[in-house]
């Protein structure tokens, strides 16, 4: 009668000491789901990342090495997307990409998979799949978003991967090709031009001068391109379809 007792009693508090999620720490390997579920219910963490498998937790934010330059590049996309329907981007959005990655980009422009794109919003409101564009704001060349997150990213598909240096003063665009990276060079001018989002023009020399008037001055221009309109109105073609 005692071991059945006290069977019974540990059957009984299994489950429930299993219904709290133990802490998340950087370092930790963990699966997508496990990853999810601690970092979920620990509100007071605003950024977690998961990649290949590993835990990493970015430390607090300066605002000359990632503040300033997050909010004009935001500012710099969201003009591109206020001309550009039916894209979509967002700004350190949760991506699922395979079961041992799941970053929080700073910022990202996507073209969902209805319309051709590699991405879609699940019913819990995450992505799901590669966006097109990837933007990393990093301090060094020595960070993990030069290595583990460049060669993560790849494999899963993302077209273009787009890395501000700021110790460095310098941005590394990249666009896939054949499964790897190959990097944008700007032209005489400083400038880098998107291959996947046509228009979508960065002035480099204007970013590192804190000139957010000349930056959006130069991506008016490509705005402006014929190859913009065209592709405007290709996913306008898209979306009307049955």
């Amino acid at each position: 009668m005692t071991v059945q007792v006290l069977t019974q009693v540990q059957e009984t508090q299994s489950p429930s000491a299993q219904k709290e999620p133990l802490p998340l720490f950087a370092g930790d390997r963990l699966s997508r789901a496990e990853f999810e579920r601690r970092y979920q219910a620990q509100s007071e963490i605003k950024k977690a990342e998961l990649i290949e498998g590993v835990v990493y937790m970015p430390s607090p934010v300066k605002h000359k090495r990632h503040g300033n330059p997050h909010l004009y590049l935001g500012g710099w996309i969201t003009t591109y997307l206020a001309s550009t329907p039916n894209i979509d981007g967002s700004d350190n959005a949760t991506v699922r990409l395979d079961n041992q990655n799941e970053p929080q980009p700073d910022l990202l422009l996507r073209i969902d998979r209805a319309q051709g794109g590699r991405s879609f919003i699940s019913s819990d409101d995450y992505i799901e799949g590669a966006p097109e564009l990837i933007i990393e704001i990093a301090g060094t060349s020595a960070s993990y978003d030069m290595h583990d997150k460049k060669l993560v990213y790849a494999r899963n598909g993302v077209r273009e991967y787009l890395v501000v240096l700021t110790y460095e003063q310098t941005i590394r665009w990249f666009v896939l090709r054949q499964g790897e990276y190959e990097e944008l060079q700007p032209d005489a001018a400083g400038v880098l031009r998107s291959e996947c989002f046509p228009g979508l023009w960065l002035n480099s020399k204007a970013f590192w001068q804190n000139d957010l008037a000349g930056m959006l001055a130069t991506l008016q221009e490509g705005l402006a391109t014929a190859e913009h309109s065209a592709f405007v109105a290709g996913l306008g073609e898209k979306m009307d379809r049955p």
